[in-house]
């Protein structure tokens, strides 16, 4: 082994390090005072005694900086020996050449690498010495470093991109010289550092084993490592060894101690890698270590199962020999056979066979057989053996598929031929009705279709849901099984369930060259499905023009209607589908045609916005004035929706705005309702009437009021509405305004001269509306405004004594002061808490169309898939109002939900462990319907339950045909409260009325005098004083607030 000393001359020698000999300066007969001035001598002599001030000065003298003895030494090799680092920073400052090379190739760094002076190595290289430099005899820095143990260097030699790898003239390199010194923490780093390019760091005993490095193992054995050292996987020196087949660092793991039996994560053993990667010394070795033959993995995987799925037949031989245990199984019931099928390895598996030939029908957990696995990886060989060795050809898998399914699906022409000409039945099928020619079908397997006709399959079998070969090649594009198949008779018209055919699956996919291959062969155009589709219905839902145009060639009826009695032109105006629905017009299609609830084409366009649909029907004479069951024009609907552009179309072609639906809404009741700023303009500024009242005479004032629509009111009153313009009842826009409480319009309409104390019906003036509701704001505001609050209404009620009645404190302060006369306590106590709201009228019509789909979630089929879709298209249901959600209004929505049945066969699983089909999943069709429960009901109207509000809350909308007097009703039946109720020094408990879940309890005692207790919903920032909060609790959006004042809430 070379190796180097620290003096210059480096005379190498194999078997011991030579020395460098520095002849001394100070000798009388040195070559070098023959040669140099006493000036460089002396330079040199200070820079090698650390003399940083003669240094100096030699150098401010202007001496050669890289002057040299007759070795080639200079001032910073020298300096850089003896560690002076402050000289060695000054020379390198003054330029020195850092790579300068004594006459043995010797640079500074390699000095100061022999000599171990790491901070001199780290400013040499800090200054761009060459790390890698090597001297004539091949010597580096860091085999220097490494030959005398300087660990801190090799480490930063490392650090800094030092190779390990460059070798000396001999072929040493900076490992072969640390383990032959012996330097075990040297060889423990350039071992470590070595496996720096792989994607896992291992322990240097692991890389000796890696290497097969018997010497460095031996070295690191002998310090702190432990025959079984772990790495972050758990695997051992001796798992290293396994794998990679290096005997003798494993006889010498093995003899120092380590267990052949550890086992690393997953439970993985040394055998169990020996057998994975077909060592066979080493498992021969392990085996005579005492290793255990039958050790399973987490997975239940044995040695033998590791050796057949890799197809090392002399390592299963081996392991058979010695008595592993052929029947042994995973956690999924995998044999052996299974693996050496499933890797296509005959030779394992004819040795697995002949140790135990009834292996050839054994089934997993899944019921797979060998012969299941071979044809689904396509492995002939295997198949082949496994056939001649009698295996089932029909057995089934837990999915019910057949080995021959299987090889259909994965198109393994070779393995059909196989399994047929032993015997398979090709007319096998599962629970769910699939055939092996559905399955290839469906995958577009063209030569199995044709091979399996050819062998007596059935072209026209039919699952349970009653598809056929030739749907399922459609539902997958497969055009030339589609073509093959009728070719072969299967027939074009057999519907499957929902009574889809063919022709219908192909038109929802878009397919042309299906459709006309169906058509060719005389499919029905007009077959219908459950829902009463055509494919033609379905071209115009999903915008397939060219299949529309091809289904008229043929004969397909324009104005077929579905079972919900709509037309293609219908669906089309739906889904904006204009090129078909131009073709559809040119054709002869009707534009005028009438649906569902009498919707005619441009109904629907509207109601969806398309208005490239909506002018095209206009351009072919679709007339604007049709109305919908409700009387709804398409203006109606323009006009609700907001659609401006729209409703200038149709003003275009002469759409009348005063036109009335049943109810007698006009388009500007309903844009005024919903507060269409704009829409109201462009209806007025083509005549529409103002003043135009409904059935119950309420004009779009009065909607204006009941929603607070300042800016429509505004435009109405320009156009000179009547601001005290009555309903049926009595009640004016002032009159709604104050029982809605939107103060906005109240003031408006004070503004423009609204009488504030003009009475309804029942002599209700806008102050006891407003009283009545608990609209403290409005009460101030009418009264500022001259209301008179003496007025009684037909019962004999002042505004206070409604206030009073329904408890709403703030109301009672503000009028008690101004009312001079009350109603006797004889009268109060006879009617207390039987108070019956009154309340205007309110819009109440049907609106014939919804936003709601028309069909369900259909999914489409994936490559892998084979899924049954049950379609049910354009199924209509019932729909939330759409002139406000609380009108309890209902519609006939446009739409339908289908539900699908989803199947999945064999994904591509490496075994297929899963099961045949997914559970059913149907889309189920939500009802949203607004209901109000009931607080009262006679002659004819209702009241909402929840329709007693304080000046905080905005209250819901009542819906009624006619008022009725203020009477008295009987008592419910659990004694309660609406907002508040007395009490005495008994106490009690009540519970709330309007909002359930309300009790209130007062303890015996608490109050001092009969009290009124009043409780109701605030809003959390109108509260002073919040109630104590336990653990988890947190106040709400809207929590209780109790009077009177020295009321509180108890923790």
């Amino acid at each position: 082994m070379a190796s180097v000393s620290t003096k210059e001359s480096l005379q190498v020698s194999i078997t011991r390090p030579s020395t460098i000999k520095f002849s001394s300066l100070s000798e009388p007969n040195n070559p070098y005072r023959q040669h140099q001035s006493d000036g460089n001598s002396g330079f040199l002599r200070a820079a090698r005694a650390g003399n940083l001030e003669k240094v100096l000065e030699y150098l401010r003298s202007s001496i050669d900086i890289n002057t040299s003895n007759t070795n080639g030494l200079n001032a910073l090799h020298l300096a850089s020996k003896e560690g002076h680092v402050n000289i060695v920073q000054e020379l390198l400052t003054r330029a020195a050449n850092v790579n300068a090379t004594t006459k043995k190739g010797n640079t500074a760094l390699h000095i100061a690498s022999l000599a171990g002076q790491e901070e001199v190595v780290q400013l040499l290289v800090k200054y761009n010495a060459n790390i890698n430099c090597q001297s004539q005899n091949g010597f580096s820095p860091l085999y220097m470093a490494a030959q005398e143990n300087h660990i801190e260097v090799v480490k930063f030699l490392l650090a800094n991109g030092a190779n390990q790898s460059l070798a000396t003239e001999d072929g040493f390199t900076p490992l072969a010289v640390s383990l032959q010194q012996g330097h075990e923490k040297v060889v423990a780093i350039l071992l470590e550092n070595d496996s720096k390019g792989s994607k896992v760091r291992l322990p240097a005993l692991h890389i000796a084993a890696k290497k097969n490095d018997t010497k460095a193992a031996a070295l690191l054995l002998q310090g702190d490592n432990q025959p079984d050292l772990n790495y972050k996987s758990g695997f051992t020196p001796l798992h290293i060894a396994a794998h990679y087949g290096n005997l003798e660092v494993a006889q010498l793991l093995i003899s120092r101690g380590a267990d052949v039996n550890y086992a690393a994560s997953q439970n993985i053993t040394p055998l169990h890698v020996a057998s994975k990667w077909g060592k066979e010394n080493i498992v021969r070795l392990l085996l005579e270590k005492g290793a255990q033959i039958d050790v399973k993995t987490k997975d239940g995987l044995t040695p033998l199962h590791c050796a057949a799925r890799s197809g090392h037949d002399q390592v299963v031989d081996l392991l058979l020999e010695n008595g592993a245990p052929f029947g042994a199984k995973t956690k999924n019931g995998l044999s052996a056979l299974h693996m050496a099928a499933q890797g296509d390895h005959i030779d394992a598996a004819r040795i697995l066979l002949y140790y135990k030939s009834t292996l050839v029908d054994d089934v997993s957990s899944d019921y797979l057989s060998p012969l299941h696995v071979a044809s689904h990886c396509g492995n002939y060989n295997v198949a082949k053996l496994l056939c001649e060795r009698r295996a089932d050809v029909n057995a089934k898998a837990l999915n019910g598929f057949s080995c021959l399914h299987i090889a259909c699906k994965k198109n393994r022409l070779k393995l059909v031929e196989l399994l047929i000409s032993s015997g398979a039945d090709v007319e096998a099928n599962t629970e769910s009705g699939l055939t092996c020619l559905h399955v290839a079908s469906f995958v577009g397997s063209h030569d199995i279709v044709v091979y399996l006709l050819q062998h007596g399959a059935n072209i026209n079998a039919i699952t349970i849901r009653g598809e056929t070969p030739l749907h399922l090649a459609t539902r997958n594009n497969q055009v030339e099984i589609v073509q093959t198949l009728l070719r072969h008779g299967a027939s074009v018209d057999m519907k499957a369930k929902e009574a889809q055919t063919c022709l219908h699956l192909g038109t929802r996919l878009g397919n042309i060259e299906i459709v006309n291959l169906l058509l060719k062969a005389s499919a029905d155009v007009d077959n219908i499905t459950k829902d009463g589709y055509s494919s033609l219905h379905i071209a115009a839902k999903e915008g397939h023009e060219e299949i529309a145009s091809l289904l008229i060639d043929h004969g397909a009826n324009l104005n077929l209607y579905t079972k919900r009695n709509f037309t293609a032109l219908h669906i089309c105006s739906k889904y904006g589908n204009i090129k078909v629905a131009n073709l559809l017009l040119q054709k002869g299609a009707k534009p005028d045609c009438h649906g569902k609830n009498d919707l005619t084409p441009l109904h629907c366009a509207v109601h969806y916005n398309h208005s490239n649909i909506v002018l095209l029907l206009l351009q072919h004479a679709a007339s604007p004035h049709v109305t919908a069951r409700n009387g709804y024009t398409p203006l109606h609907i323009a006009a609700k929706k907001n659609t401006h552009d729209i409703a200038e179309m149709l003003l275009e072609y002469n759409a009348n705005t005063n036109a009335q639906s049943s109810g007698g809404f006009t388009p500007l009741h309903l844009s005024c309702q919903d507060g269409h700023s704009d829409m109201t303009h462009l209806l007025l500024a083509h005549h529409a009437d103002p003043n135009l009242a409904s059935k119950c005479h309420l004009t779009p004032l009065h909607l204006c009021a009941q929603e607070d629509r300042v800016k429509c009111a505004e435009a109405l009153v320009d156009k000179n509405a009547i601001v005290d313009a009555p309903t049926l009842s009595g009640y004016t826009s002032l009159h709604v305004a104050c029982h809605f409480g939107q103060i906005n319009m109240v003031r408006f309409l004070l503004q423009q001269g609204a009488d504030a104390n003009i009475e309804t019906n029942l002599m209700f003036t806008p102050l006891h509306s407003a009283a009545q509701q608990g609209h403290v704001m409005i009460v101030k505001l009418l009264l500022k405004q001259g209301a008179l609050p003496n007025k009684t209404n037909k019962h004999g009620m002042t505004a206070l004594s409604i206030a009073q009645r329904l408890g709403y404190i703030s109301v009672v302060e503000e009028l008690k002061v101004v009312t001079e006369t009350t109603l006797s306590s004889k009268h109060e106590s006879l009617t207390e808490e039987r108070y019956k709201i009154q309340a205007p009228e309110v819009s109440h019509e049907e609106h014939p169309l919804s936003d709601s789909e028309d069909e369900g979630d259909d999914k489409y089929n994936v490559a892998n898939e084979i899924i049954y879709p049950e379609i049910g298209y354009f199924e209509l249901t019932k729909a939330i109002n759409n002139l406000k959600d609380q009108q309890n209004t209902t519609t006939d929505m446009l739409g339908d939900a289908s539900s699908n049945v989803h199947m999945q066969y064999l994904r591509d699983g490496v075994l297929m462990t899963e099961a045949e089909e997914n559970k059913l999943h149907q889309t189920s069709l939500i009802r949203d319907e607004c209901e109000y429960p009931i607080l009262a009901a006679k002659d004819g109207w209702t009241e909402s339950r929840d329709n007693l509000h304080d000046h905080q809350q905005t209250p819901v909308k009542i819906q009624q045909s006619y008022m009725a007097d203020n009477e008295v009703i009987t008592r419910p039946r659990h004694g309660g409260f609406l907002v508040s109720f007395l009490v005495d020094a008994r106490g009690g408990a009540m519970r709330g009325c309007r909002h359930s879940g309300v009790r209130v309890i007062i303890p015996a005692k608490r109050a001092s005098m009969p009290t009124r207790i009043t409780c109701r919903f605030v809003k959390r920032d109108k509260l002073t004083v919040p109630p104590p909060l336990n653990e988890g609790e947190a106040l709400a959006a809207r929590i209780l607030e109790v009077g009177p004042v020295n009321c509180k809430f108890l923790g």
